[in-house]
């Protein structure tokens, strides 16, 4: 169950209708989980997967969104960050897998927008395809290359606006988290100014990062820390953190909300290890951006940041990831991977 069902309140602001991504209005997620056995003996194992976020339903090449990236620490292999962080835009599914299926998933998701553009790299541009990753060896057998290119296209084709699936599913599937199973989790927050019209905020995590010692286990109904069945190895890993909104924000004030998901991370536990990704990708649905140049000028909507608002949007961004975080251990089941290795679930009581 969500953490929120267990009794545990993170934060002040009210959640959205399903307290995940999909309460930005448009946005969709899909997901396939890779898990089956690559030998009689069990020593390879597929357990794996890829996880698509569409930041809304249409043609995502012909009407791009705002966007923009941090980067809290870069041990990470991501495609596409520079071109967004350059232009200011995303104009592809947003792909999450592990760090040797990007390649694959980056072919995977290129080639569904080539058949849904043909005219990309021929009578126009080429296309910028995101792809984040995190490291599930311990459970995988990622030198086997369990995922491949069809898998992107079907998490594309399966995304929906539905309650987000969470735990060991999609890419999350053989991720660990503060030495428990890890994986996909999420969470959203309504932010409003007085009388004026609201916003939604929503986050969905891949979590893989941390040592079992460092969670703040107390807060969260957890067992305590010298009674933990976690494993003791891990701790460089992981975490990329999928930020939107549907406040009219520049990619310049993106940025800015996206480096406070650094204070989610930090309030359960983590401190940007050495060996770990840590990376935020933010997008703004209220904004489109035609990819046909009709105008020579473009309009856009913007908040005012001395607006009390604002400050929201920092808090929201807070407390969404910390509540993603813990959502992705709290909806993850024990799960058994390569060379007999077993991760188990999160030891929350009520």
């Amino acid at each position: 169950m969500k953490i929120r069902e267990a009794g545990v309140v993170i934060g002040s602001l009210p959640t959205g209708r399903k307290n995940c991504i999909t309460d930005v209005s448009g946005v969709k997620v899909g997901h396939v989980t890779v898990d089956y056995r690559l030998d009689e003996a069990n020593e390879e194992f597929a357990c794996t997967g890829v996880t698509a976020i569409l930041p809304h339903g249409g043609n995502l090449f012909k009407e791009k969104v705002t966007a923009a990236s941090y980067v809290l620490n870069g041990f990470g292999k991501t495609t596409g960050l520079i071109q967004v962080n350059e232009l200011g835009v995303i104009e592809s599914p947003i792909m999450l897998t592990n760090t040797f299926g990007v390649p694959a998933v980056t072919q995977g998701t290129l080639q569904y927008m080539l058949e849904t553009n043909p005219e990309i790299g021929d009578t126009t541009g080429t296309i910028n395809i995101v792809v984040g990753e995190c490291n599930d060896s311990y459970l995988n057998s990622i030198r086997k290359f369990p995922v491949q290119a069809e898998h992107a296209i079907e998490a594309i084709k399966k995304a929906t606006n539905e309650v987000v699936d969470e735990g060991a599913v999609g890419a999350g599937k053989g991720m660990v988290c503060f030495g428990y199973k890890g994986g996909i989790g999420s969470s959203s927050r309504i932010v409003q100014s007085g009388n004026e019209e609201q916003y939604t905020i929503g986050c969905l995590v891949l979590t893989n990062f941390g040592k079992k010692e460092e969670f703040q286990a107390q807060k969260y109904l957890c067992d305590k820390v010298e009674n933990h069945t976690g494993l003791s190895e891990t701790a460089d890993g992981s975490i990329i953190m999928v930020l939107a909104t549907d406040a009219p924000l520049n990619e310049r004030q993106l940025l800015r909300v996206a480096k406070r998901c650094g204070i989610g991370l930090g309030r359960t536990g983590s401190h940007f290890s050495h060996g770990s990704g840590d990376i935020v990708i933010a997008f703004s649905t209220a904004n489109s951006h035609s990819h046909v140049l009709e105008q020579l000028y473009v309009e856009s909507l913007s908040l005012r940041e001395d607006n009390p608002l604002f400050n929201q949007l920092f808090t929201a961004a807070a407390e969404v990831t910390e509540e993603a975080i813990v959502n992705s251990l709290s909806q993850a089941e024990t799960t058994y991977g390569r060379a007999g290795r077993v991760v188990h679930h999160y030891p929350f009581h009520q």
